[in-house]
């Protein structure tokens, strides 16, 4: 059987996700794989690039063609130099860490511990409702004990 390791593209219309994946050569081009050695994400910045690199180097040693795209892969995380014995230099850009979002928001509200901002819930606003319809009360009624009544 004439194997390839070539790309199976999984996600949304313009996002797409990769697989780095071993098949059949007579296979369409996202089915069923003998083997998932890597994952590629081009999208993020920077691209995420993992190959298994022990299982990449046995299929290619058993004969397993690679794909044009699979090769500049290869390249960037050096297995293909391995493999080859070519000279040139390999590099993938490390990922960077992942922000903590829940450190950065307890950081954001111990920074802001001595601001304070009323929440807003019904309850609040019902209050706030019946506050403002006492005030309009009382104004209407000093209103009318201001004015004179009319019998007098």
């Amino acid at each position: 059987m004439a194997t390839k390791i070539r790309l199976k593209r999984l996600g949304k219309i313009r996002s797409p996700h990769y697989r780095i994946i071993v098949i059949d050569s007579r296979a369409k081009r996202d089915g069923q794989a003998i083997e998932e050695i890597g994952l590629y994400h081009p999208k993020n910045d920077p691209s995420v690039i993992r190959v298994d690199s022990e299982r990449a180097q046995y299929w290619l040693s058993v004969g397993a063609q690679p794909t044009e795209a699979v090769v500049a892969i290869l390249k960037r995380t050096g297995d293909w130099q391995k493999f080859s014995g070519d000279t040139t230099p390999s590099g993938v850009d490390p990922q960077p860490e992942r922000r903590d979002r829940e450190a950065e928001f307890a950081k954001a509200l111990a920074e802001d511990a001595g601001a304070t901002a009323p929440a807003i819930s019904k309850a609040k606003k019902k209050a706030d409702e019946d506050a403002a319809k006492k005030a309009t009360e009382a104004v209407a009624e000093d209103a009318s004990a201001e004015a004179p009544a009319e019998g007098e």
